[in-house]
């Protein structure tokens, strides 16, 4: 669901400077934020009716595609689409779909609290992975956010959170690590892609294999399964409509901490709808993380508007 703001600077940010509108992009963050939770309740839900997560994975990208047109139209860039490097978008949805795919199905396994925790993860493996493979340089603040980042994952699945399903906390540190590979990857193809193809091509290919997988796991449903996929389907949309609009009224750096306002919404939902409670690990770990996630953030954001001074 991040995808454009992955490619969008964090410092000084063009949007600031055309006298955007910081609180409305929050605001909107915060919508998607919750209508992320949303999505993920229905996964759930799905899941428990016995929907398999490729299935639920196909109508959620499905309904996403209609939203990616309406985007490049409305910013006039349906004629930009053109990729230049065809195997990077290929290698760029087989990664993207891994993630969403490991990510979906955490949910499935895991409570939300749970799941949505240990997913904070991955911006701290995005710095990891940007210092190791893009050799970007990280200094002593960076990553000592790393660490204690990882300090806080093991605080939240290790013996204080020995309620949680091993296998299930495997798959989500999973996606989330992969869904870092997918940041490192968007950050390497926008040098040579627009926004808008990369957008555009993963919404169009992720449909393929998806649609391969919907010949061997679909099945009938009930009117009400049926709910709960168009429940997915729309929160979803709706999630990345909001996202794409936050960050035309402010930079990356102002909103992207209130995607840790989702936790909130997952404790709320699991304990109203599935009757879960957070384990121990999620009160000590997610505080850990969520700093952790913040400081990096926050540590971007000073970094670039020092390498601007002094452009």
């Amino acid at each position: 669901m991040t995808d454009i703001a992955s490619l969008l600077p964090t410092g000084d940010d063009p949007i600031l400077r055309r006298g955007g509108n910081p609180m409305l992009g929050a605001g909107l963050r915060l919508f998607s934020a919750a209508a992320i939770s949303v999505m993920f309740v229905f996964v759930k839900l799905a899941a428990d009716a016995g929907v398999h997560v490729a299935e639920s994975m196909f109508w959620r990208q499905l309904s996403g595609m209609p939203m990616v047109l309406g985007w490049l139209w409305i910013n006039n860039d349906l004629g930009n689409i053109k990729p230049n490097k065809p195997s990077a978008h290929f290698f760029r949805m087989i990664i993207g779909l891994s993630a969403m795919v490991l990510n979906f199905w955490s949910m499935t396994l895991l409570p939300m609290a749970e799941a949505t925790t240990i997913g904070f993860a991955m911006p701290i493996f995005a710095t990891l992975l940007a210092a190791l493979l893009l050799k970007e340089r990280a200094g002593i603040y960076r990553w000592g956010a790393i660490f204690l980042g990882f300090v806080g994952v093991v605080l939240a699945i290790g013996p204080a959170g020995s309620g949680i399903a091993p296998f299930g906390a495997a798959i989500g540190i999973l996606g989330a690590l992969i869904g870092a590979g997918v940041t490192i990857q968007l950050r390497r193809m926008a040098r040579s892609e627009s926004t808008g193809a990369i957008v555009f091509w993963f919404s169009l290919w992720s449909l393929l294999p998806l649609g391969i997988a919907m010949y061997f796991f679909a099945q009938p449903h009930s009117a009400v399964v049926w709910g709960y996929i168009a429940g997915l389907s729309v929160a979803g949309a709706l999630a990345q409509i909001a996202l794409t609009a936050a960050l035309r009224h402010a930079s990356v750096a102002a909103v992207s901490t209130m995607d840790y306002s989702s936790l909130i919404w997952a404790i709320l939902f699991g304990f109203i709808i599935f009757g879960s409670v957070p384990g121990a690990g999620v009160w000590f770990g997610a505080p850990v993380i969520i700093f952790a996630g913040i400081f990096i953030t926050w540590r971007e954001h000073y970094l670039e508007k020092k390498r601007a001074l002094m452009a």
